[in-house]
Order: C-alpha cells, then sequence, then structure tokens
C-alpha cells in the first residue's frame, strides 16, 4: 500500500540530533542511527496523514534511498496544483518561515492554537497571553517551595520571632516543603486544601497549620515569588468552621488538692500557672530573676512570650507565698519532665487536667475580680476580645476571692 503525502497533513521530524539529513527542495528528512545489539540501525522517522511512521534498516544506503523517496514524494505533494492554490501555497512557505526559529511543526503548531482557542472559549490568545505576562511581571520564576522555605524561616528568625512561634513554623512549613518540591508559583489552592485534609487533626489544629502556610505565601508575594496583584493560593482555601469550645477551670476545692499533694519542685510551675496565667512554655523559659517579690511582679521578655511582646503580670499576695520558700537562682522550673509529672499527679487524684486549665482558670478568676477585660488581656497576652468571648462569667466574684486566698499550709 502507497503512502499519501497530503502538504498539511505530512510532516518531517525536526533534525536535531540525526546524524544524517536528506534534502529535497524545502523538505528536509532526517536519518537517525542507532546501536542494537552492537549492530548500527539506520531510521527514517516522518509523519504521513496525522501518523508518525518510523523504518528501520541496516544499511545506510537503503536509509538514504527511503528518506530521499520520502521527500519527493512530500515536495510533490506541496507543488501538486489541485491541493493547493497558489495563495495557499504561499501561506504555507510563509507560515512554515515564520516557525522556522521555533522548531515546531505547522501542525504541531496549529494543533496547539486549536486547542488553545478553544480553552479559551474563542478569546483572544495574544489577549490572554498579554494578561498573563502582566499579571506575572516581576515574578522570579522557578523558585522552589523548599528553597522559599528555607529562606521565610530563616528571615522570621532575623526579624525576632519568638521561640515558640518558630517552633511552630518550622513545624507547618517544612511538612508542606517536603510535600510540595516544584515550584511555589505552580502550588494550587486545591492542591493546599488537599494536603491539609490528609493531615488529620481537629479543625483547630488543621486552621493553625493554614495560618502558616498562609503567612509562607504572603511572605513569598512580598519577595516576588508570587504576583503580587493577586491573591496568594493558601488565601484561596478556606478554613475549617469550628464550634465554640468550652473553657474548663478549676475549681478552688481541687486546686487546693493539687496543690497539698505536689512535691516542691511542682509548686513553682502550678502556682505560676493558677495564679499569675503563665503559658506553661512560658514558666520554663523564665529563671528566677524575672520574678521580683518586693515589687510583686513578673516580667515575660519578649522572646519569652508567645506572642514576642514583653509583658508585666502581678504577682498577687498567695502567689508570693506560694513561691517565697523557692525562690532560688537559676530557672524556675529546672526539670524539663514538670509537665508530665503535675498531670501524671492529677490522674492519681483523679482530677481531670483539660488543655491549659491552670491559665484558663487564672484569667476566669481575675476578670470576675477586676470586672476589666483590658487589664487582664495585658496580663495575659491575650487580646481584649477572646477575653470577654471565653472567659467571661466563667467564675463568680465569691468563686475569685476564693481561689486567690489559697494559701500554702504553714
Amino acid at each position: 500500500m502507497s503512502d499519501h503525502f497530503h502538504p498539511v497533513r505530512a510532516q518531517v521530524r525536526p533534525t536535531k540530533g540525526s546524524v544524517m539529513q536528506i534534502k529535497v527542495g524545502s523538505v528536509t528528512v532526517p536519518i537517525y542511527r542507532q546501536e542494537n545489539h552492537g549492530l548500527p540501525r539506520f531510521f527514517v522517522t516522518f509523519y504521513c496523514n496525522g501518523e508518525r511512521v518510523r523504518r528501520s534498516f541496516s544499511d545506510p544506503e537503503e536509509a538514504k534511498k527511503e528518506a530521499r523517496r520520502v521527500a519527493n514524494k512530500i515536495m510533490r505533494g506541496l507543488s501538486h496544483a489541485n491541493d493547493l492554490s497558489p495563495e495557499e501555497r504561499l501561506d504555507f512557505l510563509n507560515a512554515t518561515k515564520v516557525l522556522e526559529k521555533t522548531g515546531i511543526g505547522l501542525l504541531a503548531a496549529a494543533r496547539e492554537f486549536a486547542d488553545c482557542h478553544e480553552m479559551l472559549g474563542g478569546k483572544s490568545l495574544t489577549g490572554a497571553i498579554r494578561d498573563y505576562v502582566e499579571r506575572n511581571k516581576g515574578v522570579q520564576a522557578g523558585v522552589t517551595v523548599p528553597a522559599a522555605a528555607a529562606e521565610f524561616l530563616a528571615a522570621k528568625e532575623q526579624d525576632g520571632a519568638s521561640p515558640r512561634y518558630m517552633s511552630q513554623l518550622r513545624s507547618d512549613v517544612n511538612r508542606f516543603a517536603a510535600a510540595f518540591t516544584g515550584t511555589i508559583l505552580h502550588v494550587k489552592s486545591h492542591q493546599i486544601d488537599e494536603w491539609l485534609r490528609q493531615l488529620g487533626g481537629a479543625p483547630r489544629t488543621r486552621n493553625s497549620t493554614h495560618t502558616s502556610i498562609r503567612t509562607f505565601f504572603s511572605w513569598a508575594k512580598s519577595r516576588s515569588y508570587l504576583p503580587k496583584n493577586d491573591a496568594t493560593e493558601a488565601e484561596a482555601v478556606p478554613k475549617v468552621k469550628t464550634g465554640d469550645t468550652e473553657t474548663e477551670i478549676f475549681t478552688p476545692a481541687q486546686m487546693r488538692a493539687v496543690l497539698a499533694a505536689a512535691t516542691p519542685e511542682m509548686v513553682p510551675f502550678i502556682a505560676l500557672g493558677a495564679f499569675a496565667g503563665l503559658r506553661a512554655a512560658e514558666i520554663v523559659r523564665i529563671d528566677w530573676s524575672a520574678i521580683d517579690l518586693k515589687r510583686r511582679i513578673i516580667t515575660i521578655r519578649a522572646g519569652q512570650a508567645k506572642t514576642a511582646s514583653r509583658r508585666i503580670v502581678p504577682v498577687s499576695a498567695n502567689l508570693a507565698e506560694w513561691l517565697r520558700p523557692h525562690a532560688a537562682h537559676g530557672p524556675v522550673v529546672p526539670d524539663k519532665e514538670i509537665y508530665r509529672k503535675v498531670t501524671a499527679l492529677a490522674r492519681r487524684l483523679e482530677i481531670p487536667w483539660p488543655h491549659n486549665v491552670l491559665r484558663h482558670s487564672y484569667i476566669s478568676y481575675r476578670i470576675a475580680l477586676v470586672k476589666n477585660a483590658q487589664e487582664v488581656a495585658l496580663e495575659a497576652g491575650n487580646s481584649p476580645a477572646i477575653i470577654f468571648k471565653h472567659y467571661r462569667e466563667l467564675a463568680t466574684e465569691a468563686d475569685a476571692e476564693a481561689w486567690f486566698a489559697i494559701q500554702p499550709t504553714r
């Protein structure tokens, strides 16, 4: 069966990498050489009627004959008067010349244009490309997620982010970088959403991780790794809805029982959480020089606080009594396992230990006593809105007086 070469449907492979080229008029047919079990084989490859044809020869002269035959048939198809009018032939030759620098054949270019035209719904391809170039003007293409992540974390640490915040960012962003090793410009919102869902965990935890990634993407935009005029793909991912969780606190009786059973090494940790509202991570970072029992204040430095902001916390009369026998030099809590030991003690006493229960108890009783959300927010390192929303009216003034009246037995 003979080959039918149509001038539009016949297309020769690009000649890059060929060992020989047979040229007839404006048509060039390449011949490639490959080794097969130590013996040379010569291949003539071309397109005919939209189908790829690849013919193999052991003799290079036979391969040349075939390439010449193919080239002649293509040339005859190009010059056939019944196939193309002079105007059409001129268009064909001009189009081929325009594409010459690109290395793309006319058929391949036509197919790509048709695909783009369909995807754009008939809109101008040039207009779409112009819009793309405008939106991505100045963007540094090719920056990978791992490279951007390393730069982001170094910048945050240099900016003085608190150790606790840095720990959270490292955990979230490094996990993200391990999952997405390509360029940050090509990460899409649905991929981020799928990754967050695969992590599992509670809605609040997922939102916390999402916040870290949003912060990372916003920084990348400021560095021109992402378009500056568009919302980032991380911002397009919706947050998970979380119901208001009930804040759980200790009763004064429960607090007395825990302190009565506590060992001397546990007392400062428990008392600072219960009567000053310090976070567990803040307690293990401070030393005794931060606690001034004469002036009755505790100074939390920016590097020790979750929010990287310095704050002053008052020392209540009963807290001073709990701390005074233990005041010394060096870390307030030298034992890194103190939290585990304290919660184990509560389990032995059959007293539940909800998350952040000491801090939640302090804030709840403190707001009931002073009735000033702004004041308590400054002491606790929180916003007044959070204090008002989660801690107001959890305890009565009488409960608060009983709480801050808990004294060590002499």
